[in-house]
């Protein structure tokens, strides 16, 4: 078997349908399917059995233990010679698996993932937040792609290793969120060669509302601080950006506050026309980096609507992640607590 798909589930029977739908339509078929339900109240299983004459399909079931264990679970009921890790709330375009034994043909690689990108049938939240994870002008630079700032760390969602190396590194670490990227810095680290594989995208749904986002980012931003507790070499610069964002508009606020407070309490005429200046330059950063991403979303999506919705989601990603980032600081870095402290109310039980 050339390629083992690893899915781990955690009650979203609804997508797993829709990924398998997809992979039955793959124009490469030497592949099998591995289902790993992590503990689900809403197993995926009958969904599952619906494929098996289509497709290569093993399902199992296990209490919870995360994603990355419960992929160490899959893999070590697979076959195929490389592993394709893959999130459930992605669907695949039918020449996915073609394009990746295409690039493997042309130049092998021990690691490598590919891009994502929003489906026509998203709402336009899904596709807002999309544009949000993908856009050099928030955080799509920040993780590599063909426009990065960084090189290009393989994500869960859409990630392939050579079966041997995988057994090589052990596998996912007991990390619950972000250990993706600490696999993907334990592939440099032991010397392996990674590439971005462009035309090996898939659609991916990531949140259906920003109250969710918001929880998924936060946790983004408290996972990079525990890899750099884990891997101090790790942390650049570009890391930090969206933690000087959300400072940044923190104190834009708080001068566009004080300029109205200024107007309301100083005399009428020039000293009152200087609060209103401090408000106005306060808000005017704001104001060009929403311009600018209205502009670029709009462009991108041919939608206005779409574009004011990825306003929103921008500043919900840069200040989320920047969020969880000192929150997780100020935690383990300053008070010396553990890896799970900053999760303690919002990701593990």
């Amino acid at each position: 078997m050339k390629y083992a798909i690893i899915v781990p589930v955690y009650n979203r029977p609804d997508e797993v349908a829709e990924l398998l739908e997809s992979l039955t339509l793959q124009t490469f078929k030497d592949f099998e399917v591995i289902i790993v339900e992590d503990g689900s109240q809403n197993p995926c299983e009958a969904v599952c059995k619906q494929y098996e004459r289509l497709l290569d399909i093993k399902y199992f079931i296990k209490e919870n233990s995360g994603p990355g264990q419960s992929r160490n679970y899959g893999a070590a009921h697979s076959t195929g010679e490389y592993l394709l890790i893959l999130d459930s709330d992605v669907v695949l375009p039918a020449g996915y698996l073609a394009a990746i034994e295409k690039e493997l043909c042309r130049e092998p690689v021990d690691a490598f993932g590919g891009p994502d990108c929003a489906h026509d049938s998203f709402t336009d939240t899904q596709k807002a937040i999309s544009y949000s994870m993908t856009s050099f002008f928030t955080t799509g630079g920040i993780r590599g792609g063909k426009k990065k700032l960084d090189k290009f760390y393989p994500r869960s969602f859409n990630m392939g290793i050579r079966r041997d190396i995988y057994e090589r590194l052990g596998g996912f670490s007991k990390m619950r969120f972000g250990e993706d990227i600490d696999f993907s810095i334990r592939i440099f680290k032991a010397g392996y060669t990674c590439r971005l594989f462009p035309e090996a995208w898939v659609w991916h749904k990531r949140r259906t509302d920003f109250r969710k986002f918001w929880r998924q980012v936060y946790n983004s931003g408290i996972a990079r601080i525990n890899l750099y507790k884990k891997y101090p070499e790790s942390l650049k610069f570009v890391h930090l950006l969206p933690m000087l964002f959300t400072v940044g508009c923190t104190l834009l606020v708080l001068l566009f506050i004080l300029g109205i407070v200024l107007f309301f309490i100083l005399p009428a005429g020039m000293m009152q026309a200087r609060g209103l200046a401090l408000s106005l330059l306060a808000l005017l950063p704001l104001l060009l980096y929403a311009f600018l991403i209205f502009a670029d979303a709009t462009s991108k999506n041919a939608s206005a609507k779409i574009g004011l919705l990825s306003i929103g989601a921008a500043f919900i990603q840069l200040t989320g992640y920047g969020c969880g980032f000192i929150e997780a600081w100020w935690k383990r870095c300053v008070k010396g607590k553990d890896e799970f402290s900053a999760y303690e109310k919002n990701f593990y039980k």
